[in-house]
């Protein structure tokens, strides 16, 4: 296995599941007389036998003559996760509970990308093993080659699905549980050892583990052991040789708690542990559980950034080297908050921004703005969106732009690296050719896109309400490259046909087509906003820096149509018109992030929800909702924690009513739960970015003047 970040992924089937009952990643159906185990056509998850703690699949079957059953185990897709698996043997390990001939086991078969004609041919059992015993778990090994035919080969490296299916019908009832399963390739495990200085740090409801970062490339993962009480110590969780930090919610009740962790190595054998530590959970005030949050989504940003870029990656796990420009910029504005919090030295953050300002200066440009995405070895775009994908991304330069200006204003002092931080910083900050941005055969907008190849082929105006709204702001106040102050009414609020069209099309309505709303929804009246408002972020990715208080355009107050259309996400989701599960005043909140179709941005209405919650979306809501969201945040980490609280805060989103937690943490959405919840607090990001000369003078030729909502 290669020691890369990315390299355990790049085998895995299944370790664990993060839903108790079932794993959303299966498939079970049966034609009876037969019968399958399944809950809502899921396989149902174990947590009394495992190889890897805290639980493994259990397979439970009936073959009766005239009946079929099958039970697929699916490969787990996210974002940035690549397609292609590595290893030439499949492995898992396999735990029969009563005596079975190997005839009576199932069929096995690999099925992969490309439709029907790629179904692996079945094996039988005895093909490949000769004798499983019950009550024990036995590792099987079986090479991918035998999958294939005299006359077809297959690319494994494409494996989509295992497929265990009726074979004998011998109507009996089996389990087998299964645990780890892996493509790997065939080798020797050489010992590994334990990890060194370990620590743990205990809050109310979890335990943060952290050790000295693992290298050596033969551990497959850690092993965390918990004694409660002066217990046994039991396992309790594995954590990937990627991370070096663990978080461990617990659930009993417990005055101190002791840890070891172990490795094991790829042939699973174990280390010795590594010494013992103990800790006590404590309860948390309020303000405590926003200070955890916060440090623990900032750690995204810092623990996981590039090597190379210090960027932040598009989702972690996924692509190592996919640098996202607008979570970066939004992780700048989390990297001020983690200095004045205290949880990094100013010193270390001067010098990690220093290596982004070194990165985005090298990075390829078009006309001053950067593309959505960035290899972070080489600076040269990544063309995620598809081939017309290949320029600059004016809005994702916008959000690095906002994190930029308010890192600009924070880092004031007269040393030498402060002073030549700001002088890059204003260096790219007047290279942005905001002005090339406005379409020559449609000038009255700016455009989000531009490829020195296809031109303005993905031919895409910024219209709001929306996110966009910062683009507009700082095209206007650019020192070097401004856009008329007209544009923000005849782009950013357009009462065009076009701008129309535009609204009607995404919002499936004409409500609010004309930028205006005024309609009411859940009894509150929105002024801005198309139907019921669109997706929280919204309100958050142009409002991390810009201070919607006490102003207004001649349209709206924005902080209160921020309040407002947050509170109608919210009422939506107390009425819950959808009866998903879940739904309710403390558990809400509908914004883009992953889901189980992949990513969407839900909102408010029934065609963009599926029930599934975000915790972004109310966190980030802290200063428009505090109480709502104090209470989304207690609901998430006291009730939920066991399954959405990880290493680097809540996971990215989850959906109580298709059993199914999101795998990853995503840019874009960790940094804005920082830096909103940090307004709220002290108000310190919008009292930096708005401390910006050229803010103040571009909101008043905009027609911003000072208003308090009634």
């Amino acid at each position: 296995m290669s020691s890369s970040r990315t390299a355990y992924y790049s085998h895995l089937i299944f370790d664990n599941s993060l839903t108790a009952r079932s794993y959303y990643h299966s498939h079970c159906v049966f034609t009876l007389p037969s019968e399958v185990k399944a809950i809502r056509h899921k396989l149902p998850v174990a947590e009394d036998f495992f190889v890897s703690p805290p639980n493994a699949l259990e397979l439970t079957w009936c073959s009766r003559p005239g009946g079929d059953w099958r039970a697929e185990i699916h490969v787990e897709r996210w974002r940035g996760r690549p397609l292609r698996l590595q290893g030439d043997t499949l492995t898992f390990w396999c735990y029969p509970t009563q005596p079975v001939d190997v005839e009576c086991l199932p069929g096995l078969a690999l099925a992969l990308a490309g439709g029907h004609s790629t179904l692996s041919r079945l094996l039988r059992w005895p093909e490949f093993l000769s004798d499983l015993p019950a009550g024990q778990w036995t590792w099987v090994q079986i090479p991918l080659s035998i999958f294939s035919t005299d006359t077809e080969q297959f690319d494994f490296g494409l494996l989509r699905k295992i497929i265990f299916t009726q074979a004998v019908d011998d109507e009996q009832w089996h389990t087998l549980y299964l645990d780890e399963i892996k493509l790997r390739d065939e080798r020797e495990g050489q010992p590994v050892a334990p990890p060194e200085r370990l620590t743990a740090r205990a809050y109310a409801r979890h335990v943060d583990l952290q050790w000295e970062p693992l290298n050596d490339p033969e551990v497959e993962y850690c092993v965390i052991y918990r004694a409660v009480d002066g217990g046994e110590f039991q396992p309790v969780g594995i954590q990937s040789p990627a991370f070096n930090r663990y978080a461990d919610y617990i659930e009993v009740p417990a005055e101190t708690i002791a840890y070891w962790v172990t490795t094991v190595n790829h042939a699973y054998q174990e280390s010795s542990p590594s010494p013992i530590i103990a800790t006590s959970l404590r309860p948390l005030r309020d303000d405590d559980l926003l200070t955890m949050v916060q440090e623990a989504s900032f750690r995204y940003y810092w623990e996981h950034a590039h090597p190379d870029a210090g960027m932040a990656l598009e989702c972690v796990p996924g692509d190592e080297h996919l640098v996202a420009l607008g979570a970066s910029g939004f992780g700048v504005m989390a990297l001020v908050v983690a200095v004045a919090r205290g949880f990094v030295s100013r010193e270390a953050a001067v010098a990690h921004l220093h290596k982004i300002l070194a990165f985005l200066q090298r990075a390829e440009r078009f006309h001053g703005a950067w593309p959505h995405f960035l290899d972070g070895r080489t600076g040269q775009v990544v063309p995620v969106f598809g081939r017309y994908d290949n320029g600059g991304d004016l809005v994702e330069t916008a959000f690095m732009m906002q994190g930029l200006l308010t890192a600009r204003q924070y880092f004031d002092q007269e040393t030498p690296e402060e002073r030549a931080l700001r002088d890059i910083i204003t260096r790219l900050w007047e290279e942005v050719e905001w002005d090339w941005y406005r379409n020559p055969a449609d000038p009255d907008y700016l455009y989000w896109h531009w490829s020195p190849t296809f031109g303005w082929r993905i031919n895409h105006p910024l219209i709001g309400w929306n996110e966009t709204l910062i683009a507009y702001l700082l095209a206007i106040a650019s020192p070097t490259h401004p856009v008329p102050p007209s544009l923000y009414h005849t782009g950013w609020a357009s009462q065009a046909p076009r701008a129309r069209r535009y609204r009607q099309n995404w919002g499936k309505t004409t409500h609010g087509d004309r930028y205006v709303n005024g309609r009411e929804y859940y009894g509150l009246r929105l002024p801005v906003g198309v139907g019921t408002g669109g997706p929280l972020f919204f309100t958050h990715y142009s409002f991390l820096g810009f201070d919607p208080r006490g102003k207004r355009d001649r349209y709206a107050n924005y902080f209160e149509n921020n309040r407002l259309l947050t509170l109608i996400n919210y009422r939506y989701c107390v009425a819950n018109p959808g009866h998903y599960e879940g739904y309710g005043p403390q558990c809400w909140g509908l914004t883009a992030s992953d889901d189980h179709t992949g990513y969407l941005a839900h909102d408010p209405t029934p065609k963009n929800d599926n029930g599934t919650i975000t915790p972004t979306a109310a966190l980030s809501a802290f200063p428009y909702t505090p109480a709502e969201s104090m209470t989304a945040l207690k609901h998430f980490y006291y009730e939920r924690g066991r399954e959405l609280w990880g290493i680097y805060g809540f996971r990215d989103a989850f959906n109580p009513t298709e059993n199914y937690v999101s795998s990853i943490f995503m840019g874009l959405n960790q940094a804005p739960i920082v830096v909103m919840i940090e307004n709220y607090r002290t108000g310190l990001p919008w009292k930096l970015f708005m401390a910006n000369p050229e803010i103040p003078v571009a909101l008043e030729t905009i027609g911003f003047v000072p208003d308090m909502p009634s």
